[in-house]
């Protein structure tokens, strides 16, 4: 096979066909077809005839580009009541009343983990465990409620961590078998500061290998399905994470978002997601390497988001990537969500918008006319680079991620899933030029996207193209690659990756088939507060709600 032979773009490949792409693939001349159809899914063969007047020079400062100041305002509206699901302030509202005792809710949540572990499709949501820490945990915790010393409202609440964080004593593995099987030393950054608050660790939960699929498959792990309808994929990275939200086993998760994997997984399973801004939380202990990648909370309720950041959110002195964020006044994050829209000025690319399927682009057209109805105003933009975000993000976190981990494919690759066999193949194609000039327009983009903030708040976009695509049990064992499905989902993550800017995702509403539709808010540097606002006066409107799946548990009573 030539490198100027072509392999034509298949919808999805898995099984035996699969195995099969993934030997070509260890040719040159197989992994170079295969970069070519895959490069043409995500628009990166239209990079290079880009005009020369939208790149910029090349990447050499991380630091978000912002528009203007952080917007404030009145804070006096009332905090969303939240839907059907648990958050920390029922949490917290039961232990107060003396229903509950943390002791009891962690008991609860085990033994609910292991209902959504038996079901066939499987929804298994904690890949690891330690009950002993866990229980104890709540022990201490119950004993702070009891003697009113509490360590605040996350004190007993139970939440879950994407293994792609570091927790102590449980496997650290970035979704694959390759690495240490030695349990980690000690919590990352983000586990820290959630068991400094209280918070009770039941686990880690599922991703996709490396992180490489948005979709929700990884043949080397039991991943969850979407509770929402089953025979369909739960989104990725961060999957596990979403999908424990989403049945109500934790009111809230943490994940990474790398190209939209904290988004995605949020959006598919009808719930809420934060991707802060670049350098707001530390990386410190965590798989979330590389210039796009950030830790941020998936759950049931906008109010959680804050919360949660408000805790993770911090300057760490083995972090320097965090040393340029402004510090989070406490509590400001939690104020913000009493502000409102009105008078915020909300960005419309009508290009963008185009490019979602029906439902998707009709769901968050609702959203925003409820927006409007409640004093924000909609603002036209036209940014060029917007629609090429997902080549150029393909194209920068790509290769960072091959070369993060080319040892290990090197010596080990034949012990990874055959997608991920032929994605880092394919991604050993990318020629010096083609990510050097992706690097050029993502300096374009952010310069682009900068300007653009000096006249609105937030720009509004679908989260996803497609709502949740359908999956087989065969292509969850075997593994697929399914380039159009990966592109559909990625199309509006890339942007907030590639500029460093928060953004978050609502639900606002299902399609006919009953998937959920995502909506997306994109915020100025640091102002993270703006975004929290608008989703949640969406979810204080009843525009925007994490609805009770199909699949669920009640850790409550």
């Amino acid at each position: 096979m030539s490198p100027k032979s072509e392999v034509m773009p298949v919808p999805r490949i898995s099984g035996v066909p699969l195995r099969t792409l993934a030997r070509a693939a260890r040719t040159r001349g197989g992994a170079y077809s295969i970069y070519r159809a895959l490069r043409k899914d995500v628009r990166g063969d239209e990079l290079l005839a880009l005009p020369e007047g939208l790149r910029g020079g090349l990447l050499h400062n991380l630091t978000p580009l912002a528009g203007r100041p952080p917007r404030s305002g009145p804070a006096d509206l009332p905090l969303p009541a939240g839907g059907w699901a648990p958050t920390v302030m029922k949490i917290g509202e039961a232990y107060g009343r003396g229903d509950l005792t943390p002791s009891e809710v962690v008991r609860r949540c085990f033994g609910k983990a292991r209902d959504l572990e038996s079901r066939t499709p499987t929804h298994a949501v904690l890949l690891q465990r330690d009950e002993d820490v866990a229980t104890r945990a709540a022990a201490a915790s119950t004993e702070r409620w009891r003697t009113k010393a509490t360590l605040g409202p996350f004190d007993g609440v139970p939440c879950a961590i994407k293994e792609q964080s570091a927790v102590a004593g449980l496997l650290h593995q970035n979704g694959t078998r390759v690495l240490s099987d030695l349990p980690a030393s000690q919590d990352a950054a983000c586990v820290e500061a959630l068991r400094a608050a209280g918070a009770i660790i039941l686990g880690t939960t599922p991703m996709t290998e490396y992180g490489m699929s948005p979709l929700g498959q990884n043949a080397l792990r039991t991943m969850p399905r979407n509770p929402h309808a089953p025979g369909h994929l739960a989104g990725g990275s961060s999957t596990g994470s979403g999908v424990a939200v989403a049945t109500g086993l934790v009111p809230f998760a943490l994940g990474v978002d790398g190209g939209g994997s904290v988004r995605i997984p949020a959006a598919w399973n009808g719930v809420f997601g934060l991707k802060p801004t670049w350098g707001r939380v530390s990386r410190r202990g965590t798989f979330a390497s590389g210039s796009m990648s950030h830790v941020g909370p998936l759950a049931s309720s906008a109010v959680d988001l804050a919360g949660v950041l408000e805790r993770i959110g911090h300057s760490d002195a083995e972090d320097p990537e965090t040393f340029v964020a402004p510090a989070i006044d406490k509590r400001a994050l939690s104020a913000a969500l009493r502000r409102g829209v009105r008078g915020l000025r909300v960005g419309v690319e009508e290009r963008e918008w185009a490019d979602a399927s029906s439902e998707m682009a009709a769901g968050g057209r609702e959203a925003l006319r409820a927006l409007e109805r409640e004093g924000a105003v909609l603002v036209p933009v036209r940014l060029e680079l917007l629609r090429f975000a997902i080549g150029i993000g393909a194209l920068n976190i790509g290769p960072e991620a091959l070369a993060l981990n080319a040892r290990d494919y090197q010596r080990l690759g034949h012990l990874m899933g055959h997608d991920v066999q032929v994605s880092f193949a394919a991604l050993s194609c990318v020629s010096s030029t083609e990510f050097l000039d992706a690097q050029r327009l993502r300096t374009g983009l952010r310069a682009e996207v900068a300007h653009a903030f000096r006249d609105i708040d937030l720009l509004a976009l679908p989260t996803t193209a497609d709502a949740a695509p359908a999956v087989t049990a065969q292509e969850m064992a075997s593994g697929f690659i399914d380039g159009h499905a990966l592109a559909r989902a990625c199309r509006y993550a890339f942007l907030a990756n590639l500029t460093g800017l928060p953004a978050g995702t609502a639900p606002v509403g299902k399609t006919a088939a009953g998937l959920p539709i995502g909506f997306q808010l994109v915020g100025d540097a640091w102002d993270e507060g703006t975004v929290l606002a608008g989703l949640a006066h969406l979810e204080r409107m009843g525009a925007a709600e994490a609805t009770r799946p199909q699949v669920y548990v009640d850790i409550l009573g």
